[in-house]
């Protein structure tokens, strides 16, 4: 028996309370730092997944819209059911937790592998923009975003008018108006403190910048948890 009707579907993750993240900023600067996406939608054949990326855009709404594009040959825009929302993933830093990280190993033994991880998820119905102005705005907005950070940002008009008119013509927009939006930051708290502490500073000894960003972010959990008790 279905309890609501598809365009009013949302997307559903499996995440204990003690995971769940909602601060709006948190999530923001998560999409921000890894926009790429993984958009999967509903076509006449099935499920179909695409690696996009999308810009989150503060529109007034609740949790802002998502934006992007992709090549007019990908019939993600065409053959997608417009009736069923869609749903964008997004990850940031994901690790293994060796057992040998935890403090108790020592004490009891009791322990076993997991996975650290933060992930967002989003969900909309899907629009189409088939517009050169609207295209060119939103390459013009992801461009700059990518680019901030370098002491020459690249910028769309850099390149020839008469080029980027042919490659924007290659192109589809898209945009998600966001109706549903949640993090999930498994980030051991479920551990105790002493081996949340140790996970921390065995994850920053790692050469890996995945292993730091993950220690960073064990130990900004801690701090928050111990903030709120």
């Amino acid at each position: 028996m279905m309890l609501f009707s598809p365009i009013e579907q949302v997307h559903y993750m499996y995440n204990p309370s003690h995971f769940v993240e909602n601060r709006a900023d948190v999530l923001g600067a998560l999409l921000k730092a890894h926009p790429l996406a993984t958009l999967v939608t509903l076509s006449h054949e099935g499920l179909v997944a695409n690696y996009i990326p999308l810009v989150l855009r503060q529109d007034g709404t609740a949790f802002g819209t998502l934006v992007g594009h992709v090549a007019r040959a990908n019939p993600v825009w065409s053959a997608t059911d417009l009736g069923v929302n869609a749903l964008a993933c997004f990850q940031g830093p994901q690790v293994y937790i060796s057992p040998s990280l935890y403090a108790t190993k020592q004490e009891h033994g009791k322990v076993v592998p997991t996975w650290n991880y933060v992930a967002v998820q989003a969900s909309g119905p899907l629009t189409i923009h088939d517009d050169a102005d609207w295209i060119r705005a939103q390459v013009t907005e992801l461009t700059q975003q990518q680019e901030a950070h370098r002491k020459a940002p690249w910028a769309v008009d850099d390149a020839p008018r008469s080029y980027t008119d042919t490659m924007i013509r290659a192109l589809v927009g898209i945009s998600i108006p966001v109706v549903a939006m949640t993090g999930k930051w498994k980030v051991s708290q479920n551990q105790p403190p002493i081996n949340r502490t140790s996970v921390a500073e065995g994850l920053s000894q790692s050469p890996q910048e995945t292993s730091q960003l993950m220690a960073a972010l064990v130990r900004q959990s801690a701090q928050d948890a111990a903030r709120k008790s």
